[in-house]
């Protein structure tokens, strides 16, 4: 029989809607292979998507519901599957801008994934400044588990220019499941796991009966008087649309290292401390409140050791927690919040289950696109009203991949909002840069590249108390180009 969505999997089908597309992205940036006298085209793209797809084969099945919904749905191989429909091409007007870019990505990520069709969609999109061009990937929520399957962009990505060889893919899909069989699988699944169909049944009726939303589908409850003051008070929580507006900052790895060395604490808690930064004088520009003891609660995705006795993890799914901190942004000395948060998430690394960038980085197989898909379900399963934002921080490797001979410049995550949500934050470190992917929702923040200048000003705040006042003049001309704001 075929594999049946999880409870968690058909939570995040019905918690969709037009204002809150479940998918997770990312946007990557390549250059042009150096040794290949046909470049990269849309047809390399097919091409490597073809041989590699078969490491991730629910990417070529489709949700197929049960007659009567008396379960969830299954998985079935779709027989009608087009590599081109899911693989797609898009340009812009030579010489591209980065921007232009950004106002693609916004577009592409605004729109739903087709339900009767494998859940993923792929873009080449060419005519970038420098001959450049940029890899657009979306994959829904409930297609990324990290158990069963990993993220696309995890296999097709190689450690050399020399793409690695792959065996013949023969794949065939099978036939579909007739009606009758699908209800002999439902009863064959409540009498060996009575209590998971139970679940998977009271997950069904709630989208049937219009609760909508991951906290609701959960049975969550609405948080008490003072988090919905506290909801109504932040520029964060807005009535979500169903347009997104992206951008992207980019930063240098050491740069956080030195804060590092400086203050102690860890890469991620100096991102938070970025972040803290950037919330406190973006909300200042918009006349917010940043009272001494005014904070925003920051729902931040961490990774954690497996239980398992014999020391193998049962799937990389297993690995990813929620955690939340409270990002101090009432704080006027950048020190002090740091080490504020560095104090918070102290906690986490005391429980002898935290795991390091350097063993996260080390995972076999690893590519920071699935753990980011991981890391957005975990949130959207664990966020409540009185949360003000998600940041998921995936350590990624410190030398160059390629995808077909193409080296990848650069990769920004585009984190999913949840309904009330105005902005998430996504941030991938990788070869030396930590790239930060901004997603808002476009009505709520037209000021998105306000913000992202306001996150590069706080890095540099935070790196003059690591060189003294004298260069401080020199770090706030170097800070300008580092912002790459969004088009209007």
């Amino acid at each position: 029989m075929p594999d049946r969505l999880t409870s968690l999997d058909l939570t995040f089908l019905a918690a969709e809607s037009a204002a809150t597309p479940m998918h997770v992205g990312t946007v990557d940036i390549f250059e042009p292979p150096e040794h290949t006298e046909d470049g990269f085209d849309y047809e390399s793209l097919v091409a490597l998507i073809r041989d590699r797809i078969a490491f991730v084969p629910r990417y070529r099945q489709r949700v197929q519901q049960v007659p009567g919904r008396f379960a969830g749905p299954v998985w079935v191989d779709d027989e009608d599957f087009d590599i081109t429909f899911h693989v797609r091409r898009s340009a812009l007007p030579r010489p591209g801008t980065h921007a232009q870019l950004l106002e693609l990505v916004a577009r592409i990520m605004s729109r739903r994934l087709d339900r009767a069709r494998p859940l993923w969609e792929m873009y080449l999109v060419e005519g970038l400044q420098g001959d450049r061009f940029a890899i657009i990937a979306k994959s829904h929520q409930a297609l990324v588990d990290g158990s069963s399957t990993v993220d696309i962009g995890q296999v097709v990505l190689d450690s050399t220019a020399h793409p690695r060889e792959t065996p013949v893919d023969s794949w065939q899909p099978e036939h579909p499941p007739s009606a009758l069989e699908l209800l002999a699988g439902v009863f064959s699944d409540a009498m060996r796991h009575p209590t998971a169909v139970l679940e998977l049944a009271r997950a069904e009726m709630a989208s049937l009966t219009g609760q909508t939303s991951v906290r609701e589908v959960l049975g969550d409850v609405v948080g008490s008087v003072v988090a919905q003051r506290h909801v109504q008070e932040s520029s964060l929580h807005v009535k979500t649309s169903g347009q997104r507006r992206f951008t992207t900052v980019e930063t240098s790895l050491e740069d956080y290292r030195k804060v590092r060395a400086m203050h102690g604490g860890t890469v991620n808690d100096v991102v938070l401390a970025a972040v803290a930064g950037a919330l406190r004088a973006w909300m200042m520009t918009r006349g917010e409140s940043v009272s001494p003891t005014r904070g925003v609660r920051a729902v931040v995705p961490v990774s954690i050791r497996d239980d398992e006795e014999d020391g193998e993890p049962t799937s990389l799914g297993s690995r990813v927690i929620a955690s939340t901190v409270n990002l101090p942004v009432g704080e006027n000395s950048p020190v002090m919040r740091l080490h504020q948060i560095s104090y918070q998430t102290k906690a986490h690394k005391d429980t002898g289950r935290a795991v390091s960038a350097r063993s996260l980085v080390g995972i076999a197989g690893f590519a920071p696109t699935t753990l980011h898909a991981l890391a957005a379900r975990v949130a959207a399963t664990t966020i409540r009203p009185a949360d003000d934002v998600v940041i998921t921080n995936v350590p990624g490797p410190q030398f160059p991949l390629f995808a077909a001979g193409a080296r990848m410049l650069a990769s920004y995550p585009v984190v999913p909002l949840l309904q009330g949500q105005g902005l998430a934050v996504g941030v991938t470190s990788y070869d030396g840069k930590v790239s930060f992917g901004l997603n808002a929702d476009r009505t709520a923040m037209p000021d998105l590249a306000v913000f992202a200048q306001c996150l590069t000003d706080a890095l540099d705040e935070l790196v003059d108390t690591t060189t003294g006042s004298r260069n401080r003049a020199a770090r706030g001309r170097k800070s300008k180009p580092r912002t790459k704001k969004a088009g209007a």
